[in-house]
């Protein structure tokens, strides 16, 4: 689903959309929906964000499966990390959020802005990023 419908229309958000419309379109009770974020209401759709990471991304390490050839990682997002990394200075972990983080990232690496992810993560496990 996640490639096809990026081939359809290159916007990964757009596809995050379409992929919640379609998977909420069989008969189920709404309390499920608030297990699938919505981007479209501005959520950051972490869990999202991290399974096209694992997917799209193709590394060395284990870390990352990399089985999915035809989303670039350069359309990957990366949720959170943002304030204790300077580079956000919302307190909100929305999709502008995402968004905005993304976008900084991309400075250092337009083609796998994501690359960072691990080692921010690592960081703020370690106690290194304060809030």
């Amino acid at each position: 689903f996640f490639e096809s419908r990026y081939a359809a229309v290159g916007d990964l958000p757009a596809v995050f959309a379409d992929f919640r419309r379609e998977f909420f379109a069989a008969d189920h009770a709404p309390r499920c929906e608030k297990h699938l974020s919505s981007v479209e209401r501005g959520a950051a759709c972490k869990r999202l964000c991290m399974y096209l990471r694992w997917m799209v991304r193709r590394d060395d390490r284990g870390v990352d499966f990399g089985e999915w050839r035809t989303i670039p990682a350069s359309a990957l997002r990366l949720p959170a990390t943002g304030p204790r990394i300077g580079v956000l200075s919302r307190r909100q972990n929305d999709w502008r959020a995402v968004e905005e983080v993304t976008a900084a990232l991309r400075t250092f690496d337009a083609d796998d802005p994501v690359r960072y992810d691990f080692s921010l993560f690592g960081a703020g496990i370690g106690g290194y990023l304060k809030d």
